[in-house]
């Protein structure tokens, strides 16, 4: 049963169809209620006409002027998000929203680090889109507002909604493209979103619905459509033990779920021979924190403890989807923390992949032990970048809260290139220091040759954790991302609803995207 609602789950989603013209053929209308989501910009200087997009001034004119006289009668101006609608202005579409983009001339901000134009079209988009599902419409055609990647993300983005395991459901609706030539633009936008949707859908599910082997029984069937190009592997607890991975198996030994360490490799690269980028991501598919029991209150929330593997394997199928010309590996150790009288206790001395001993003062922080065994394996690929992703410690909420995923790096090449893809999803990063400072901490260690706390305890917390996976990696190139700050969404990123969000995917994708397309 839990499987067979994960399935429909995955493949429900928020179904889309290819663009039009303004034009509508009547067999749309037998399909339910249709809509239509139109821009509008802010207007500039002396501005006195209405800013329309070119979507929305050929429906406009389609109609005789009508629709900017409504505008400009029906209220102020529409600000940046802020949507309108208007009821029987044209026969195939009984319901418009027009939505407000800000300023035409927003762009790159290096003040935000984000595409100011992007974001205010996602943001408007997921806007008008969510004023038609409420009322119950059932495909909404939306205007490409200049940039059509970006409208899709808005729509399919913000119209995600996870109420699989309800009796009442919020009305499914199909998307398309309206009046532009961007079709190859919409599609790929089409395909991001879909990516974090699918990450979204993970994180938010219950632990006993998502435990290891249901995660990734879920990216195999996902992958299945590109087979050809992607090889999997579900190593078992007997795989992992001849592994040697001690810190990976200190964690899952706690519990009744058996652990599964997933093993895939996307090749999308001509060239079999091209170096791999190494993804790794942190599966904690529940977290109650071991014998150092966490607080009952929101351990709830921890369900979304394997967001790092999630966001992963997600950025791997939409990179499979998109056929980037790229090589990718990713590995995520999957395993539940849980207290039990099998389970490590506090104080115990456990051996990684590498030889080192870590004594584990806190068996809370074992997102690191997973991650320092599964780093080590992902060398002997001789990756061309290793990037893990974690949703580490607390510390790092405290840190940045949810406006950025926190990275550690020992590249400035690996950096730049993650930014900037940042700067193109708005899915941001910032970069975090790795000074010995911390590396100093977490090597004084009284039993073992490192301890998983650092010496000061909650000093620096996300920067401890960092230096520690630091002594797992010999790679050039290694970044990571600690996203316990952006795990879940209130209502910081207004084209995501509160939940699990997912992030930062996207950015992954167009982090691997850029890869692809300056191989070297």
């Amino acid at each position: 049963m839990t499987m067979f609602l994960l399935r429909r789950a995955v493949q429900a989603g928020v179904r889309t169809k290819h663009c039009r013209s303004f034009s509508a053929s009547q067999s749309h209308l037998n399909h339910g209620k249709q809509g239509l989501v139109l821009g509008v910009f802010e207007k500039e200087g002396e501005e006195d006409n209405l800013h329309l997009t070119e979507a929305a001034a050929g429906f406009d004119q389609n109609l005789s002027g009508k629709l900017s006289e409504l505008l400009k009668i029906s209220g102020p101006a529409l600000k940046k998000g802020k949507s309108r609608i208007f009821y029987g202005l044209h026969k195939d579409f009984p319901c418009v929203a027009v939505v407000g983009l800000g300023k035409n001339s927003a762009g790159v901000c290096g003040a935000e680090n984000w595409d100011t134009s992007k974001e205010n079209i996602r943001h408007a988009v997921s806007a008008g889109c969510r004023l038609l599902q409420d009322l119950e419409v059932t495909h909404v055609e939306v205007d490409g507002c200049g940039d059509a990647q970006s409208a899709a993300e808005g729509a399919i983005l913000g119209l995600f909604q996870y109420d699989q395991l309800k009796s009442k459901k919020k009305t499914k609706v199909t998307t398309q493209l309206h009046a532009s030539a961007d079709l190859a633009g919409w599609e790929k936008g089409v395909i991001y979103a879909e990516g974090q949707n699918l990450a979204r859908l993970l994180m938010e599910a219950p632990a006993n619905h998502i435990t290891p082997t249901a995660f990734a029984r879920t990216i195999e069937e996902k992958l299945v459509p590109h087979a050809e190009r992607v090889t999997i592997n579900k190593r078992s607890q007997a795989w992992i033990e001849e592994q040697q991975m001690g810190a990976f198996l200190s964690v899952s030994k706690g519990s009744e779920e058996p652990p599964v360490f997933l093993e895939l490799h996307y090749n999308g690269s001509p060239d079999s021979t091209q170096a791999p980028l190494v993804l790794v991501g942190k599966g904690i598919t529940f977290d109650s924190g071991g014998i150092s029991l966490k607080p009952s209150s929101s351990m709830d929330a921890m369900r979304a403890d394997m967001g790092g593997a999630a966001t992963v394997c997600s950025s791997i199928v939409t990179a499979a989807a998109l056929k980037l010309p790229v090589n990718i590996i990713g590995l995520a150790p999957l395993c539940e923390n849980m207290p039990s009288g099998k389970a490590t206790k506090p104080g115990d001395v456990v051996m990684a992949k590498n030889g080192k001993t870590i004594q584990v003062d806190n068996t809370d922080a074992e997102g690191r032990l997973i991650l320092a065994d599964a780093l080590c394996y992902g060398h002997t690929f001789n990756p061309r970048a290793i990037v893990n992703v974690a949703t580490l410690t607390g510390a790092m909420d405290v840190a940045l809260g949810s406006a950025a995923a926190g990275v550690f790096t020992n590249s400035d090449w690996l950096w730049e290139q993650l930014h900037k893809a940042s700067v193109v999803t708005g899915d941001r990063v910032w970069r975090m220091p790795l000074f010995q400072h911390y590396t100093r901490q977490v090597t004084d260690s009284q039993l073992a040759d490192l301890n998983n706390i650092g010496k000061y305890s909650r000093s620096g917390g996300a920067c401890t954790a960092a230096a520690f996976l630091k002594e797992f990696v010999t790679a050039p190139h290694w970044a990571h991302l600690d996203i316990a700050g952006v795990m879940s969404n209130k209502d910081e990123v207004p084209y995501l609803k509160k939940g699990m969000s997912g992030r930062p995917t996207r950015t992954l994708v167009e982090f691997a995207a850029g890869l692809g397309h300056h191989n070297n």
